[in-house]
């Protein structure tokens, strides 16, 4: 029986070696490597300069920004998804824009938000004026969360949607109000997809570089932005690889501290 059930799991190790743990033992092989080959220890020495440490804390707290905002408008929603009708079409409509290639969304707030867009244009009929709205960390920070919400919802709407009911109708029985029955009732069973929604929004969060450069014109400066100059414009390769290296054990962190369990979960 072992014996069979090892060569079904044979596929699943060789795909985990071959794309994850190959992949990740190259990049920290080649962080002790300078730019002319020769062996060192100078990348992760330069990695905690003040420089670095300060990408770093913008990292984390432009990350932590993303994943809170995401939560505080997902969860709602999700929520709300949870008491409508024809609930799959509407978390079907909802998530249907992560389907769509990441590059066209971000060209596409390039064009809402631009100086002739149409968000300058709405202002200006408001007798507002036009603002300079790209190139902002507003404008990162929301271009970053309409991208990530879909992947707040969904895990957020599944632990809704496992939540026993009658523990609800019995807390406002006994004279909860709703916000109480939220607060030691709904949240707490829920807290797995929470969890599961912060991994999948932080730690892609943590190495965003795209919208940095586009949206943000590289005035928010992260480690995801460092690592893209390091591999295409300065070739430093090993110092690159550092960087991935902690941004592999900062990942490795947050899911330690996230992890979901089953203990205390209910189903219906």
């Amino acid at each position: 029986m072992n014996a069979k059930r090892n060569v079904y799991l044979a596929p699943y190790l060789a795909w985990m070696a071959l794309f994850i743990v190959i992949p990740i033992a190259l990049i920290v092989y080649d962080s002790f490597f300078d730019i002319d080959g020769g062996f060192t220890f100078g990348n992760y020495e330069k990695f905690l300069t003040p420089i670095y440490l300060k990408m770093t804390v913008s990292s984390i707290w432009y990350a932590f920004l993303i994943t809170l905002f995401s939560l505080l408008i997902a969860y709602p929603a999700a929520y709300a998804l949870t008491k409508m009708k024809h609930k799959q079409l509407w978390l079907l409509l909802l998530i249907l824009p992560s389907w769509v290639n990441l590059l066209l969304k971000v060209y596409a707030f390039l064009g809402i938000f631009g100086t002739y867009g149409f968000v300058n244009g709405a202002l200006e009929a408001l007798g507002i004026g036009r603002q300079q709205i790209l190139f902002t960390d507003f404008s990162f920070v929301f271009v970053s969360v309409y991208i990530f919400i879909p992947f707040m919802i969904l895990p957020v709407y599944n632990a809704l949607e496992d939540l026993n009911p009658s523990l609800v109708f019995a807390a406002r029985d006994l004279g909860a109000s709703g916000w109480t029955t939220f607060r030691k009732v709904v949240f707490p069973l829920t807290t797995d997809g929470v969890k599961a929604g912060c991994q999948a929004v932080f730690i892609p969060a943590l190495s965003l570089f795209m919208i940095t450069r586009l949206v943000a014109g590289n005035r928010v400066i992260t480690l995801g932005t460092a690592i893209e100059q390091h591999f295409l414009v300065t070739q430093d390769w090993g110092m690159g690889a550092a960087i991935a290296v902690f941004l592999i054990i900062a990942m490795v962190v947050i899911m330690l501290l996230t992890g979901t369990g089953q203990a205390g979960r209910v189903r219906r």
